[in-house]
């Protein structure tokens, strides 16, 4: 669990962890990035064993490959600060899969939090789409990568460690990072060119969800599409004329989803102003970050390249 000032909610997840039953945690490893709001006495409380690194190494990939080469477990759990595991049988759920010796990494469903924005919330439970079931993606014999479209690609691939746990013989062919970004989804698009297979539980779930500004929210996007444009080639938002009927398209949509919800007045307003917002900046995140993802040379590459270094500071 890479960590840093995780304030309070951190109880909350340790006494998720200690709640497990029957399947637990063989070993606790945290590697904090200089925390000073109590996070690491709450950590080695809760029995972890810490690492402190200065903040300016943090890497999302390679920090947690730190994390697991302090582990000896043939399946090695990856967790974040914020994310509560639902139910004492979590772990046990989480190991099953790997009973299939093609599996190599598990990943499972996010529920939103209470005071998540609606439309984020939506997207957090509907995401990826498989429902409350154990499913696995696996390429065809003789198929490759290359022979889906760009979104298949990515639904093939997909891999989250915000609750996550993979296998160590996997891990040491595919490490992490080092990687400032998508450090997850490049690790399952490795694993699935190898012929592994990735695998969704959706009998288990964490409770995760930010509560961020839309603008957050936006440059969030532009990072994730840079990542997908350029792992599968996946451009969502292809021109300028596409991009004013995707605003369009995301506020006429997601603003009838708020108002359908029959909100209490000023928290409907509220919510609409967000969704708005929200729309333009996830948008134009989308164009802006395949675009990015394109890597062009020049004056404009090099300006998308800066936005990109501006944009993924603080992303958790």
């Amino acid at each position: 669990m890479p960590t840093w000032n995780a304030g309070p909610l951190l109880d909350e997840v340790l006494a998720s962890i200690l709640a497990l039953e029957g399947t637990t945690f063989d070993e606790l490893v945290a590697i904090d990035s200089g925390s000073t709001d109590g996070t690491q006495e709450r950590l080695r409380a809760a029995g972890f064993e810490v690492e402190v690194i200065p903040q300016r190494e943090f890497d999302h990939g390679s920090t947690r490959d730190r994390g697991i080469r302090r582990t000896t477990g043939d399946i090695v759990v990856l967790l974040v600060q914020d994310a509560t595991l639902v139910g004492t049988d979590w772990l046990a759920k989480m190991v099953r899969p790997f009973e299939d010796a093609d599996v190599a990494g598990v990943w499972c469903r996010q529920l939103p939090r209470a005071n998540c924005q609606p439309v984020i919330a939506r997207r957090v439970r509907g995401w990826p789409g498989r429902g409350e079931v154990l499913s696995k993606r696996q390429l065809a014999p003789g198929q490759r990568l290359t022979d889906l479209e760009p979104m298949e690609r990515l639904l093939t691939c997909a891999f989250d460690n915000v609750a996550s746990a993979v296998r160590r013989t996997v891990w040491q062919l595919h490490p992490l990072g080092p990687r400032r970004f998508g450090e997850d989804v490049y690790f399952g698009k490795r694993c699935i060119e190898a012929g592994l297979a990735i695998a969704h539980q959706g009998e288990a779930a964490v409770i995760h969800s930010h509560d961020r500004s839309a603008w957050a929210e936006g440059k969030r996007t532009f990072c994730d599409h840079r990542n997908l444009r350029r792992l599968f080639g996946l451009v969502g938002i292809p021109n300028k004329a596409a991009l004013k009927g995707a605003i369009e398209w995301c506020e006429k949509e997601h603003v009838e989803y708020v108002q359908s919800l029959k909100l209490p007045a000023d928290e409907e307003a509220a919510a609409i102003a967000w969704t708005r917002d929200y729309c333009r900046w996830q948008c134009w995140g989308q164009y802006l970050g395949a675009k990015a993802g394109a890597d062009m040379p020049g004056a404009r590459g090099r300006l998308l390249r800066w936005l990109g270094r501006r944009f993924e500071r603080g992303i958790g």
